[in-house]
């Protein structure tokens, strides 16, 4: 099970918790846990990865309910990509990580509780869905810190360089997995691999190598950030596919305007 807390604040704001709602949570599947003057906390079960947020949980709970005007499946539209909106995967990357699917999603409001939700959300899916980031790493950049297009491959670690996100100097890939407390806990799935992966783009900026830690520079979100990209990246492709829906549906993307490849 997965324990999900959610601001209180904002839950209420979707749904009024009474006695008779903690007992219609379980009766959903899921499990309330309790509640306190900040937060509600949850839990749901590891295969219901779409429940994560409250966005998303709130809209099937109130389904669940009878209380939503919405029937069936949502539609969204997704608009084509527009010049230079390309991920191109190089040949380098098939051992290391061969698949990624990707997004842009523009005209977002962040603030500090949206930024908490949106890592909340990763970090569960990742530890969930994701194996512990073996089979589904995340990585969610301010779109204008990038030049796309942007690239997919594989370098030697010596040839890895960066500043890894919350430090102050820059690392080699090596560096990175031994002196960085993301980079220790997550080398074992680096472990043999005589190269990295990383995400670049077309200024040569590293991004991020997945799936342990993104670049500072250009890999971390503010509330100044209005649009965003964000890749998956893995072994199954239809499993990123899945992950990409996921964060798509979430309020911090909710009727945004989104391009999917």
């Amino acid at each position: 099970m997965a324990g999900i807390k959610f601001s209180r604040k904002e839950f209420e704001k979707h749904i009024k918790l009474t006695d008779e709602i903690k007992e219609k949570i379980s009766l959903f599947g899921t499990h309330f846990e309790g509640a306190d003057n900040e937060s509600v906390e949850i839990e749901i079960t590891p295969n219901r990865p779409d429940l994560f947020s409250l966005q998303t949980f709130a809209k099937s709970f109130l389904a669940f309910l009878g209380k939503t005007k919405e029937k069936g499946l949502r539609e969204y539209k997704l608009n084509k990509p527009e010049k230079n909106f390309e991920v191109t995967i190089d040949a380098s990357a098939k051992n290391a990580r061969p698949y990624t699917a990707c997004a842009i999603v523009k005209n977002l409001k962040f603030d500090d509780e949206k930024i908490k939700e949106i890592i909340d959300i990763q970090e569960k899916i990742h530890s969930t869905l994701g194996r512990n980031r073996k089979k589904i790493a995340i990585g969610i950049y301010p779109l204008e810190k990038i030049t796309l297009p942007i690239k997919l491959e594989a370098r030697k670690p010596q040839d890895i360089k960066f500043i890894p996100l919350e430090m102050d100097r820059e690392m080699n890939g090596l560096q990175i997995l031994q002196s960085h407390p993301t980079g220790r806990e997550y080398a074992h799935l680096l472990e043999g691999m005589e190269k990295f992966p990383v995400f670049v783009d077309a200024n040569n900026e590293i991004l991020s190598m997945p799936p342990i830690i993104n670049s500072h520079k250009t890999g971390k979100i503010t509330e100044a950030t209005k649009d965003i990209f964000i890749e998956c990246s893995g072994f199954d492709f239809e499993i990123l596919k899945k992950t990409l829906n996921i964060l798509n549906e979430n309020k911090f993307c909710n009727n945004k305007k989104a391009y999917q490849r």
